[in-house]
């Protein structure tokens, strides 16, 4: 398994306070496992040609028999076929160290039952090191197995070396195993550090994505009602302004003045919008957003368009009684279902707008009576409209509100309703 890169920012802060033997030490580990990971096959073959030439010294040298016992009975080339066995198959000691094992296991009870004791039968203990690290502790349990059995044995063969062949074995198989538990708990608990750090961070790239997605929608939203709106008061002031011009130049001139004062806000509401959205402008300005307090120049707004509307209040409430948050939301609804009219609506119309207060709940009620209002869903401009429907949806569900909007029940005209409640309803 590759080892995730150094936190150089890290190592950077801790140069100054780290002794400069331990960070040569450090330093020098770094680039082993780091050679390690590059050329593994390399690795191996250097670990074992190192331990083979240790083991082939150790026979032309005649150290074995320092360790050997009197009555020794193996001839010297079965000593070196013994060394050449321990030290040669650690080629394989990472890819498959049990097998390692069984294959050296015969070796050893040779070597033990024949009183050579070559020092080299210590190298089992690395590809047992490897079990450890990689396998179960059944598999750990099997070659520990093997590796005692065969020292046993030579200590019923020959009881002198109870005490300086068993024990010694024994006790450095115990270092071996703790050793592997020791580092195979810290590998274990490192690898769950990093995999918990790379969740984290793909959780937080995931919410950043959300939140990005969540504020593109709403940006589309904002900017949907503003030019949706404008663009819709705009041509009915100019559809209007161009039949008056043939029979009232006053009146065409109201309805081009009507145009520009239109055409103004829409810019520097797109303006205030598209500034605050820029990074190199955070001094943006900033305005209030819409309140029910503008309602009635919204109204009046579209009634220059050419759309009568009439505005009934009930209830004991007022504005006063919702937050910014849910006054906004009120005003785009109206807003956008006024500006579905003008758009879709055809014949002689007329829309209403109605708001109830109660204790609990703000209900707002826009209708109209025109004959195309209710064939939004079914023309080519379905999407459109399906998108506008759809923002009020999303704007009421930020409340715990609900909104309803198709065809009057048999009656002609088209009705939007919306109703809010005036303080969260969840915990």
């Amino acid at each position: 398994m590759s080892t995730p890169p150094r936190d150089l920012d890290r190592d950077r802060d801790t140069e100054g306070t780290v002794p400069p033997l331990t960070r040569i030490i450090r330093d020098a580990l770094d680039r082993l496992r780091a050679f390690d990971r590059r050329r593994p096959r390399v690795w191996d073959a250097a670990v074992t040609g190192f331990w083979t030439v240790a083991a082939v010294l150790d026979y032309t040298s005649g150290g074995w028999r320092h360790t050997a016992h009197e009555d020794v009975t193996a001839p010297e080339f079965v000593v070196l076929l013994m060394s050449l066995g321990f030290s040669l198959p650690l080629l394989w000691r990472r890819t498959h160290p049990l097998a390692v094992v069984l294959l050296m296991t015969p070796i050893s009870l040779v070597n033990v039952w024949t009183g050579a004791v070559v020092q080299a039968s210590l190298l089992q203990l690395i590809p047992v090191f490897q079990i450890v690290l990689r396998s179960s502790f059944r598999t750990v349990g099997a070659a520990a197995l093997l590796f005692v059995v065969p020292v046993l044995s030579g200590g019923f063969r020959i009881p002198s070396g109870w005490g300086q062949e068993v024990v010694s074995y024994v006790w450095g198989l115990v270092f071996v195993v703790l050793l592997g538990i020791a580092v195979r708990t810290r590998r274990e608990y490192t690898e769950a550090l990093v995999e918990r750090a790379h969740r984290l961070e793909h959780e937080r790239d995931q919410q950043a994505r959300l939140a990005a997605a969540a504020e593109r929608t709403r940006i589309a939203r904002e900017m949907h009602d503003i030019i949706g709106h404008n663009l819709s008061v705009i041509t009915g002031l100019a559809d209007g302004g161009a039949y008056a011009a043939r029979k009232n130049p006053e009146r065409a001139g109201q309805a081009l003045e009507a145009i520009g004062t239109t055409s103004r806000q829409a810019l520097s509401e797109l303006r205030r919008l598209l500034g605050v959205l820029r990074d190199d402008h955070p001094d943006a300005e900033r305005a209030p957003q819409p309140t029910l307090d503008e309602l009635t120049p919204l109204i009046e707004r579209v009634r220059r368009a050419g759309l009568p509307v009439d505005l009934e209040l009930n209830g004991e409430g007022t504005a006063r009684s919702l937050t910014p948050g849910r006054q906004l939301t009120v005003y785009r609804v109206i807003q956008e279902a006024l500006t579905n009219t003008l758009k879709h609506a055809t014949g002689p119309t007329s829309a209403t707008v109605t708001l109830t207060y109660s204790p609990t709940h703000l209900d707002a009620r826009i209708t109209d009576t025109g004959t195309g209002a209710g064939r939004t869903a079914e023309t080519e401009e379905a999407p459109l409209a399906a998108q506008g429907i759809m923002g009020m949806r999303e704007r009421a569900a930020l409340y715990d509100g609900t909104l309803e909007a198709g065809p009057i029940p048999e009656h002609t005209g088209w009705q939007v309703q919306l109703r809010l409640p005036l303080e969260d309803t969840h915990q």
